[in-house]
């Protein structure tokens, strides 16, 4: 594909990095030394100029694009920038916004703005740290198929009792399948005999409840329900998101923002949270308040330092776990090497939305496992696919030995992948795969 990028600030030198491999990558942007950086550092062509300009778009090749992606930090200037380029081309337009309003009103009417797909970064952010901390010791969590099947990464620390098994004994769960374990610098495609260690972060997909179940197995001293204590440090618009889902969903949260204004608005906004106005530094004040007491606090400051450092406060205190945003995706590991449990980063959230445009096969929905390394992909399976009318065990030998089938939905039904089960068209298959097969995989489903 002809892919044109308009902002070269990090999030579009991310999703520009994500796709250089596989398509012609085109960046905009106004800083001739930042166009001047990605050409080095990037296989990418760059253009110097207002990428809301039909001028600069024409340079840019916006005749021959197949999709626009408008990423830069100003919601506005993304909205114009695709409703110029709809304007001029055929192109497939997403703007990448931080705000929900505009989002509010593209989801009553799709042809809003001239834009094809609208990804809201905070709220986006805000519904992965939810779907996270509702599961014990997950550091990932993705639905699949409309819900009915769920992707989960998760951390086996060195209490765990699942260190030491074998996946045959650790898979009690008809409607659960090992995907992989992440371990060290390597991918294992696990088998019946592999044995779990400490340390091993496993890769799951399954029904919810199975999700679930492992999760308890996982660790089963941290039992995250609507009765667990939630705090959030920081008022922001991933805050307020992350506050008003975990309402929705039955949790009275609690969280500490230190602008009165701000948090005078937060209190009127979400009924469910109490909000209380502090600076979540302040350590006299979380001890009088208890913050210690928590089982999860979650750091939605403005700041990556501030958040490292209301996580770290936390655990001294007592908290079980922290979650942090992460505004800069290169410090994810660091956080999680230093003792945060959980980073999630705003813009690797944004970028993963974006992938699944991308696919070849028709994707309908992906999600990227560490750093990319690997693929957790939703395709549903036409006539030509190399799986259907065939048993897994026969078919599974003409993919990568590190492709996993891990999941399939039929009618709305899930059915648990065996070797002796036979995919149809129209079936949904959910199927992990290592990121440096994703062209010869995607060319076979």
């Amino acid at each position: 594909m002809q892919v044109l990028i308009i902002g070269a600030g990090q999030v579009g030198e991310s999703i520009a990095a994500d796709l250089a491999d596989a398509h012609d990558v085109v960046i905009v942007e106004r800083d001739d030394e930042r166009c001047e950086e990605l050409t080095y550092s990037l296989d990418v062509l760059t253009v110097n100029g207002d990428g809301t300009a039909v001028s600069t778009l024409e340079e840019a090749g916006i005749d021959d694009a197949d999709m626009v992606v408008a990423s830069t930090d100003d919601d506005e200037t993304n909205i114009v920038a695709c409703s110029t380029a709809k304007a001029v081309s055929d192109a497939f337009t997403i703007a990448r916004i931080k705000h929900t309003e505009y989002l509010r009103t593209w989801e009553r009417s799709r042809t809003a703005f001239g834009i094809d797909f609208m990804v809201c970064t905070n709220l986006l952010t805000a519904e992965n740290i939810v779907r996270v901390i509702g599961l014990p010791a997950a550091r990932d969590v993705d639905p699949f198929a409309d819900g009915k099947v769920q992707m989960a990464e998760f951390v086996v620390s060195e209490e765990s009792p699942l260190v030491g098994q074998t996946v045959s004994e650790a898979d009690r769960f008809d409607s659960l399948t090992f995907a992989s374990i992440m371990r060290d610098d390597e991918v294992v495609i696990p088998r019946g005999e592999t044995v779990i260690r400490a340390d091993d972060r496993a890769v799951v997909i399954g029904s919810p409840g199975s999700v679930r179940g492992f999760a308890a197995d996982v660790a089963p001293e941290e039992h995250v329900g609507t009765g667990e204590e939630v705090v959030i440090v920081g008022g922001s618009e991933i805050g307020y998101h992350t506050a008003r889902l975990l309402g929705e969903r039955g949790f009275s949260p609690r969280l500490i923002e230190q602008d009165e204004d701000r948090a005078r608005t937060l209190a009127e906004d979400l009924p469910e949270t109490v909000v209380m106005q502090s600076d979540a530094t302040d350590v006299g004040f979380l001890e009088r308040e208890r913050v210690g007491e928590a089982d999860v606090l979650i750091a939605a400051l403005d700041s990556d330092e501030k958040n490292l450092l209301s996580c770290l406060l936390a655990t001294r205190l007592g908290v079980e776990r922290t979650v942090a945003v992460v505004d800069q995706t290169a410090y994810v590991d660091l956080f999680e090497t230093v003792g945060i449990d959980v980073g999630v980063s705003p813009r690797a959230v944004v970028a993963e939305e974006i992938t699944r445009f991308t696919q070849e096969s028709g994707a309908e929905n992906v999600a990227l496992i560490e750093d990319d390394r690997a693929e957790v992909m939703e395709v549903e399976v036409d006539a030509d696919s190399l799986l259907v009318d065939r048993p897994i065990s026969e078919s599974i030998h003409d993919f990568p030995p590190c492709l996993v089938i891990g999941a399939i939905t039929r009618e709305g039904e899930l059915v648990t992948p065996r070797g002796d089960t036979v995919i149809r068209e129209g079936d949904h298959v959910v199927v992990f795969f290592e990121q440096s097969v994703v062209d010869e995989v995607t060319e076979k489903l």
